[in-house]
């Protein structure tokens, strides 16, 4: 049907028809179709109606102004490098808790979403999976957020401990090494919301991942956390070392791979949620987090990772990693199948392939790449200068452009046509 034609062009830029942004049009669009003798007939009135409250967000999508202009190329070479991880078949799916076993190895997804709300997603997308360890830099994001650098890290060190995830050491000054162990991962969960009940604490760290993901899906697996608990003998022991018994019930936060992008094209985007536009964490927290993101989220192989891929990431046992592409996007690639360090093989082969792509790498220059895609730019030498930015010059490049409207010669009209245009939606159908 008409609407059809426009979620089509919108594809193309990268918005979703489902953007909170654009929720105002889509509904006007929706009423306004209902609404009209044909389903398919918008005068300019109807027309301006419907964009008007998203005019600026519409604008910039047809006109490429989004920070990948060319999305549609992009996302195919992204589906390209989800196609060639695919194949890998090593690695073991965690198997300390029932609930982590049962995943099956061949599940693999990627979903993106750049700094402007624009999505990609390929593979089991909506598979609900545990954040596990990928909540811990978001943790130490909202102890920051709420305290401040400094106070935190009286009782959190800034160095990669370089020892396995859950050693019970702490450093010279009796401080966790990092936020993203154990034993920093529980401190962290002590300084937030200080004195308040578990339960307490829970919901307030889910308000923030739900604001992080823009409201789409966060939930909580029960079956993980008892089992968690369970298991977790030695996280119960490195709480008692910490003089202070903290749950695990954070790990056992589920999310989508599409939900968790948005999650990380928050922080990708200076702590505002893409899609709702909302700030949800201060900028010192953000960088403070994609810091040590960058120096001590891969386990053991962080300092390899820091290296060949250079960009702040946390992976997960569940099989998540979730990367951050620092003013550009947030992606999250999630696969069970582990390797010896317990990182996602598909998931570290597929950061590394996009970094070999493109000049994601935090020290690959700008300027002076030979060998590598920079889609920040490419596709961008279609932004001519345009007409001024009022509503009648917006409407009719809006309308115009692409073959998306058809302006419909009036017939049998006694009106005059010279003050009534009217733009027939194509369905997809007949742009084919």
């Amino acid at each position: 049907g008409p609407r059809s034609g426009c979620a089509l062009a919108l594809k193309a830029t990268g918005l979703r028809t489902g953007d909170p942004r654009l929720k105002e049009c889509m509904d006007t669009l929706k009423v306004t179709l209902k609404n009209t003798s044909d389903g398919v007939m918008l005068d300019r009135d109807l027309f301006k109606k419907c964009v008007q409250s998203n005019i600026v967000l519409l604008t910039q999508a047809f006109r490429k102004k989004f920070v990948i202009p060319d999305f549609q190329s992009f996302s195919s070479h992204i589906d390209e490098l989800y196609e060639s991880a695919k194949n890998l078949t090593e690695g073991q799916v965690a198997d300390y808790i029932p609930q982590l076993a049962k995943f099956s190895p061949d599940l693999w997804a990627v979903s993106l979403c750049t700094v402007d709300g624009q999505r990609h997603t390929v593979g089991d997308t909506k598979v609900p999976f545990c954040l596990q360890s990928c909540v811990k830099p978001l943790k130490y994001a909202i102890a920051v957020h709420d305290h401040g650098t400094e106070y935190v890290h009286r009782f959190i060190g800034k160095e990669p401990s370089g020892l396995r995830f859950n050693k019970l050491f702490l450093d010279e000054d009796d401080k966790p090494h990092n936020p993203m162990v154990n034993a920093g991962a529980i401190v962290c969960t002590s300084l937030i919301k200080q004195g308040a009940s578990n339960a307490e604490k829970f919901d307030y760290v889910m308000n923030f991942l739900n604001k992080m993901a823009g409201n789409e899906y966060v939930g909580f697996s029960n079956a993980t956390f008892q089992s968690e608990r369970e298991s977790g003998d030695r996280n119960f022991a490195i709480g008692y070392y910490l003089k202070e018994k903290k749950v695990r019930i954070l790990c056992s936060i589920e999310v989508t791979c599409e939900s968790a992008s948005v999650m990380a094209a928050t922080l990708a985007n200076g702590g505002f949620c893409p899609i709702t536009g909302e700030r949800v964490l201060s900028p010192e927290a953000v960088r403070d987090t994609l810091s040590l993101m960058h120096s001590c989220g891969m386990y053991d192989f962080s300092g390899q990772f820091a290296f060949h891929v250079g960009l702040p990431a946390k992976s997960g046992v569940a099989g998540g990693i979730l990367l951050v592409v620092p003013n550009v996007m947030g992606i999250m690639c999630w696969s069970p199948p582990l390797d010896k360090l317990g990182n996602s093989v598909r998931g570290i082969q597929f950061c590394t392939d996009l970094v070999s792509l493109f000049n994601f790498h935090n020290y690959d220059n700008l300027r002076h790449f030979a060998k590598k895609h920079d889609p920040r730019r490419e596709g961008g030498d279609q932004r001519f200068t345009f007409g001024p930015m009022d509503y009648e010059s917006l409407q009719q490049e809006l309308a115009l452009k692409d073959s998306l409207w058809k302006k419909v010669v009036p017939t049998d009209c006694h009106e005059d046509s010279s003050t009534t245009v009217v733009y027939r939606m194509e369905s997809v159908g007949e742009r084919n």
